[in-house]
C-alpha cells in the first residue's frame, strides 16, 4: 500500500476505538483556533479602525489578508502533508499561527498588521487541510466519519459564536489588539496534546512532489482572489491592476491543471472533478461562502453602527445563529443517512434564502424578534448545507488523496469567503455612495470622504456639526440600510443557484467498505497476532516438558460415569509412533492470516 500510518500499532494508528475520538478532540481544538481568528475580528473593525487610523483599502487588507493568503496556500500545505505527513504540517502550523498572533497584537501600524494577518493565513493553511484528511484517515467508515465531520462543524459554530462575543468583551475592557492574544494560551494547550496524541498519517510517496505546480497553484489562486479584491474596492474591472492579476491567476490555473493532467504522480488527482458529487460538493460550498461570509460582515456594522450596539451585545445578537449552526453540525449524521446528500444541501440552501429575505425587513430602529428569527434559520440553513457537502466530497476521495481533497474544499471555501466579501461589499458601496452625493449642506470633499465607509460618514459627520452634520448622519444610515436590502437580495439569488446546483448530488447516502483502509487495519492485526504467537512459541519451545493438561468437558468428549475413571481416545487407541512436531508456515501463519482479513475487509 502507498498510504503509510505510523504509530504504536495499526489500530492505533488508524483510529482504533481507544483513541479515535481522542484524535477527533484534538482537531476540533484546532479548528477552534481558526474559527475564533476568522470571526473574533469583525467585531473589533471598529475600534481597529478608530486607533490605526487605516484607509478603505488598508482596512479590507486588514479583513481579507487572512483568508486570501490562506486560500493561495493550501493546496500546497495541503499536499505536502500528503507527502511528509500531515501531523508534521499541522504542529508547524501551529507555531506560526501563535508566532504571527502575537505580532498582530501588537501592531502599531496597518502595515504590520495585515502583515501578521497575512502570517496568519500561512499557519491556517497549514492545520485546516491536515485536520480534515487526519479525520478522513482515522475514520474509514463513512457512517462515523459523518458523526465525527458533524462534531466537527459544531465546533466551528462554537468559534464563530464564541469568536464575537469574547471578541466584544476584550474590546469593550481591554483594547482591540487583546483579540489576537487569545490564540496564544490555545497553542499553549494543543501542542503538548497533538504531540502525545495524533498519528503521523501519510497518502502516496510515489515520485518527486511537484514544487513548481504547487507554486502555480498558489499564485494562481492568489492573482484570481486578488484581482476580484480590486474589484469589490471599486476600481474598474478592466484596469491593469484588477484584470492583470485575474487573468494571470486565471492562466496559471488552467496551466496548473495540463500540468497535473501530463503528470504520472500529480500532486491532485483531477480524475476526482470527474466525479459529479465531488465537483457538485464543491462548487456548494464556494456559492454558501460566497453569499453569506460578506454579508456577515455587513450585518456586524448594521448590529453596531446602525443600531448602536456595543461589540459585546453584537457578539450576544449573533449567538442564536451560531447555536442553530450548532445543532445542525450536532445533528447533521442522522438528518444526512435518512434524506441524503441531494435534499439536505438543496434544502439547506432553500432555507438560507428565506432567512435572508425576511431580513430585508430590518430597518432603521431595532427589530430583536426579526433578527433573532432570522439568525436561527441563517444559522441552521448554512451549516446543513456546509455538512453535507464536505461530507460528500471527502467520501468522494480516496484515503491516500485526503489532503489533496481537503484542501480543495478549504480553497473553496476561503475562495468564496474572499470573493464574497469583495463581491457584496462591491454591492454594498454601489448602492451607499449614491446616496451621499447631494446632501444639502454638506461639501463635495466631505461628501466623498463619507462615501468609503459608514464609520467614516459618522467621523465626517461629528466633525462638520450643526444641520450639516446630522444631515450627513441621517443620509448615511439610510444609504447602508438600502445598500444591505441590495446586497440581501443578490446573496438569496445566490443560494437559489447553490439549490438547483445540489441537484446533481446523490439521492441516498451510499456507505461502501473502505477496502483500502480495512485491509491495512486488518493485515496490521495479523502482523501483531502473528508476533505475539512467534515470540510465545519462542518461550515455550525454552521451556521444559511438562505433562499435558488433563481432558476438558466438551460436546464430542467421552461420557462422564460417576465413580468411575475418564477414559480418553489416548487411553484405548494403540500407542502412535513419535512425530516431529509441526512445522509452522512461514511469517507464522500470517498468510492465512492476511487471506481472511482481507475476505473480510471485501
Amino acid at each position: 500500500m502507498s498510504r503509510t500510518i505510523t504509530a504504536r500499532s495499526g489500530r492505533n494508528a488508524a483510529g482504533g476505538d481507544a483513541n479515535r475520538w481522542a484524535v477527533l478532540v484534538v482537531l476540533c481544538v484546532s479548528l477552534l483556533l481558526v474559527a475564533l481568528d476568522a470571526t473574533i475580528l469583525h467585531v473589533a473593525v471598529p475600534s481597529l479602525t478608530e486607533n490605526l487610523r487605516p484607509g478603505a483599502t488598508e482596512l479590507l487588507w486588514i479583513v481579507d489578508a487572512y483568508p486570501l493568503v490562506c486560500a493561495s496556500l493550501l493546496i500546497l500545505f495541503g499536499t505536502l502533508g500528503d507527502r511528509i505527513g500531515r501531523r508534521r504540517v499541522l504542529l508547524l502550523g501551529y507555531g506560526i499561527f501563535g508566532l504571527a498572533s502575537a505580532v498582530a497584537a501588537l501592531a502599531t501600524e496597518p502595515w504590520v498588521l495585515i502583515g501578521a494577518r497575512a502570517l496568519l493565513g500561512v499557519g491556517g493553511a497549514m492545520i485546516m487541510p491536515a485536520t480534515l484528511s487526519i479525520i478522513r484517515t482515522v475514520f474509514p467508515d463513512r457512517r462515523e466519519r459523518a458523526t465525527a465531520i458533524g462534531i466537527w462543524t459544531a465546533v466551528a459554530a462554537i468559534g464563530a459564536a464564541a469568536g464575537p462575543v469574547l471578541g466584544g468583551f476584550l474590546v469593550e475592557h481591554y483594547w482591540w489588539g487583546s483579540v489576537f492574544l487569545i490564540n496564544i494560551p490555545l497553542m499553549a494547550l494543543i501542542l503538548p496534546l497533538a504531540r502525545r496524541l495524533l498519528p503521523e498519517s501519510r497518502g502516496s510517496a510515489e515520485g518527486p512532489w511537484d514544487v513548481l505546480g504547487a507554486l502555480m497553484a498558489a499564485a494562481g489562486v492568489l492573482g484570481c482572489v486578488l484581482g476580484v479584491k480590486r474589484a469589490g474596492a471599486g476600481e474598474p474591472l478592466l484596469s491593469v491592476l484588477t484584470a492583470g492579476p485575474l487573468l494571470a491567476g486565471a492562466l496559471l490555473l488552467v496551466l496548473f491543471v495540463r500540468r497535473q493532467r501530463r503528470r504520472a504522480h500529480p500532486l491532485i488527482d483531477m480524475r476526482l472533478f470527474s466525479r459529479p458529487a465531488f465537483t457538485t460538493s464543491v462548487g456548494c460550498i464556494v456559492l454558501a461562502m460566497l453569499a453569506l461570509v460578506g454579508l456577515e460582515l455587513i450585518a456586524i456594522q448594521y448590529l453596531q453602527l446602525v443600531l448602536g450596539l456595543s461589540p459585546l451585545e453584537t457578539g450576544l445578537r449573533l449567538l442564536p445563529l451560531t447555536f442553530a449552526a450548532m445543532a445542525a453540525g450536532a445533528t447533521g449524521s442522522y438528518t444526512l443517512r435518512r434524506i441524503g446528500p441531494r435534499r439536505m444541501v438543496g434544502w439547506g440552501f432553500l432555507l438560507t434564502a428565506a432567512a435572508v429575505l425576511l431580513l430585508t425587513f430590518m430597518g432603521q430602529h431595532d427589530r430583536p424578534l426579526l433578527l433573532t428569527v432570522g439568525f436561527v434559520l441563517l444559522g441552521f440553513g448554512l451549516q446543513t448545507t456546509l455538512f453535507s457537502a464536505y461530507e460528500s466530497m471527502l467520501s468522494e476521495a480516496p484515503p491516500r488523496s485526503a489532503g489533496g481533497a481537503a484542501a480543495i474544499g478549504e480553497t473553496s471555501y476561503q475562495l468564496g469567503a474572499g470573493m464574497g466579501i469583495a463581491l457584496l461589499g462591491s454591492v454594498m458601496n454601489a448602492a451607499y455612495a449614491p446616496g451621499l452625493a447631494d446632501v444639502p449642506g454638506v461639501p463635495a470633499a466631505a461628501s466623498g470622504a463619507a462615501a468609503n465607509s459608514l464609520g467614516e460618514a459618522y467621523q465626517v459627520a461629528e466633525r462638520l456639526g450643526g444641520t450639516a452634520g446630522e444631515a450627513l448622519h441621517t443620509a448615511a444610515r439610510h444609504a447602508f440600510v438600502d445598500g444591505l436590502h441590495l446586497t440581501l437580495f443578490v446573496s438569496a439569488g445566490l443560494l437559489l443557484a447553490g439549490a438547483a446546483m445540489a441537484l446533481r448530488l446523490p439521492r441516498v447516502m451510499e456507505c461502501p467498505v473502505d477496502v483500502e483502509a480495512a485491509v491495512e487495519e486488518a493485515a496490521a492485526e495479523a502482523a501483531a497476532e502473528a508476533e505475539a504467537k512467534a515470540e510465545a512459541e519462542a518461550v515455550r519451545g525454552a521451556a521444559p516438558a511438562v505433562a499435558p493438561a488433563p481432558a476438558r468437558d466438551v460436546v464430542s468428549g467421552p461420557t462422564l460415569v460417576p465413580g468411575q475413571p475418564v477414559s480418553s481416545p489416548a487411553d484405548t487407541a494403540p500407542a502412535a509412533a513419535p512425530q516431529d512436531p509441526p512445522r509452522p508456515l512461514p511469517g507464522g501463519g500470517q498468510a492465512g492470516k492476511m487471506s481472511g482479513a482481507a475476505t473480510r475487509a471485501r
